[in-house]
């Protein structure tokens, strides 16, 4: 709960006669651990009286050193916007800015920018493109180039405290099981997560040797970057928790690539990064990406639903937050499974094998497109999703020619979300040959690969699939257990995929606990 004094003081300063320069309006917004008034021209800051492992505001005191912190290190990118500190005393039982009195808090005061400039709002409103993106990376360079590397013996365990912030980013999110992640989804990118560290040691440790720690900016996400016509400001760096500062530079950007990403820029994302790699003359940033923007989405699927339960946040801004961090957290798992490529996922196998239920849990967990062909085939013949029609009904439905049309539709729709940067799931039997090679020769051609997961099932657990058929309403699929021998027959093995491009997994199980196996099994394939 709040305190009386707390929201006496959060009273004070929404009240528009406090302020001294007389604002039109004061607005409140609030993160985890700030309270922000917006205060036309100006806009002042709070700390919020909370530990929360990785900050710690409980104390006057240790708002006041926060708030010097954050002054001195955010005029590195953005000097004319931090003004100072200032107080709020009270005297004789009244609240008023600095002066006399007791000290009761302590503000940052900046100045306002225009809300046109913020680059999130840019893309949201006009075209951003690569001049942009070289204004941004321009800025950063030279920031980067004057942040000397870290000494190593100062950074020796800069990797163990990456892998600690990763278990405790894993600890924090699974009291947010059910709400904003799945358990499955939070051990699938867990276990991506570890394996990396495993694999990747040596890499990581060549990059503390090699100067890449330097003291950054920490939180580089699109709300924090404004592209004004006459300037670059950056601002809201990491200040109350060094060690999230001083990072690996690959770190500092994967966090801006990550939420051009999230924001439905791949082709930025991608742009930004290569322009880094060239610039700074790091090739090693590109092996890190993936695992660092991983990592940067959990943090802000953390942050996220943080804010959703905090105690003073509106419903609304709850839920608006517990939607966010649910995003965040399926970009997470996007990257665990596929890294920064777009690429085809095919769920394929013989009838009622389990391959439908499982290719539409992955596209819950991740947010991909998923397109089955039983949908589509009735799409394209107009006949209702749930209806099951006679035997000569049937006969036209699933004749060569309509199968042919619907695996070519299939693969239109595969082709597209590739085009687009994204990764798509397909759900289809594939149990002929000639559909798997013209899928390969598509996705060659769009230079993305192709997973084959081939859904396996016991006869015994078929056959009740099939049975229980008969009583859902619901049942797109027309297969029913009298048509299981005959589709078997046809169904030719994937025997001429090579073991690297294909998953065989045995679905008899539950659902959740065959799609933990499968995740398992993807995030380090």
């Amino acid at each position: 709960m709040i305190s009386a004094a707390t929201q006496r003081l959060l009273d004070f300063l929404s009240d528009k006669d406090s302020y001294p320069h007389q604002p039109p309006q004061v607005t409140l917004v609030q993160t985890h651990a700030s309270w922000v008034f917006i205060a036309p021209p100006f806009v002042y800051k709070i700390k919020k009286p909370v530990s929360l492992g990785f900050l710690d505001f409980s104390t006057l005191e240790l708002r006041h050193a926060d708030c010097k912190r954050e002054v001195v290190l955010n005029r590195r990118l953005a000097e004319d916007v931090y003004l100072g500190i200032e107080p709020i005393c009270e005297h004789e039982g009244r609240l008023h800015f600095g002066g006399y009195g007791e000290v009761v808090e302590w503000m940052v005061k900046m100045r306002q920018m225009d809300p046109r400039y913020f680059l999130l709002q840019m893309m949201q409103t006009e075209e951003v493109g690569s001049r942009e993106m070289d204004r941004i990376v321009d800025k950063l360079q030279r920031f980067y180039a004057t942040q000397p590397p870290l000494p190593v013996e100062e950074v020796r365990t800069a990797n163990e405290h990456l892998r600690q912030c990763t278990e405790d980013n894993f600890t924090a999110a699974a009291q947010f099981v059910g709400q904003s992640l799945s358990q499955q989804a939070l051990d699938g990118i867990a276990h991506y997560t570890r394996e990396f560290f495993n694999k990747e040691s040596a890499l990581l440790e060549s990059r503390l040797h090699e100067g890449w720690i330097r003291d950054c900016h920490g939180d580089l996400h699109l709300d924090h970057i404004h592209l004004s016509p006459e300037a670059v400001r950056i601002y809201d760096c990491i200040e109350f928790n060094t060690d999230f500062r001083c990072i690996d530079v690959a770190c500092d950007i994967a966090f801006l690539a990550m939420d051009l990403d999230f924001n439905g820029r791949p082709d930025l994302a991608r742009y930004l990064v290569e322009r880094f790699a060239v610039l700074l003359d790091d090739p090693g940033m590109r092996a890190l990406m993936d695992f660092y923007k991983c990592y940067r989405a959990c943090v802000r699927g953390k942050v996220e639903s943080l804010h959703a339960n905090a105690e003073t946040v509106a419903e609304s801004e709850k839920e608006s937050s517990l939607q966010l961090a649910r995003r965040y957290f399926q970009l997470a798992l996007r990257y665990a499974v596929a890294g920064g490529r777009p690429c085809v996922f095919v769920f394929m196998g013989k009838v009622a094998s389990g391959k439908s239920a499982l290719a539409e849990a992955l596209g819950k967990e991740t947010g991909w497109a998923v397109h089955s062909s039983d949908r589509l085939r009735k799409s394209l013949a107009g006949t209702p999703l749930n209806h099951r029609g006679s035997e000569e009904e049937r006969a036209a439905l699933y004749a060569p020619a309509m199968t042919q049309k619907t695996y070519e539709r299939l693969f239109e729709q595969a082709v597209t979300a590739l085009r687009d940067g994204h990764c798509v799931i397909l759900d289809a039997t594939f149990s002929k040959r000639e559909h798997r090679d013209a899928l390969k020769e598509l996705t060659a051609a769009e230079g993305c690969d192709v997973r084959w997961i081939e859904a396996h099932a016991s006869e015994a657990v078929v056959c009740e699939r099939l049975r229980e058929r008969d009583q859902d309403a619901a049942v797109v699929s027309d297969a029913r257990l009298e048509d299981y021998k005959r589709l078997s027959a046809g169904y030719e093995p994937p025997e001429e995929l090579p073991p690297e491009e294909k998953l065989t997994l045995l679905a008899d199980g539950k659902l959740d606990r065959v799609f933990s196996v499968l995740l398992h099994h993807l995030v380090v394939w």
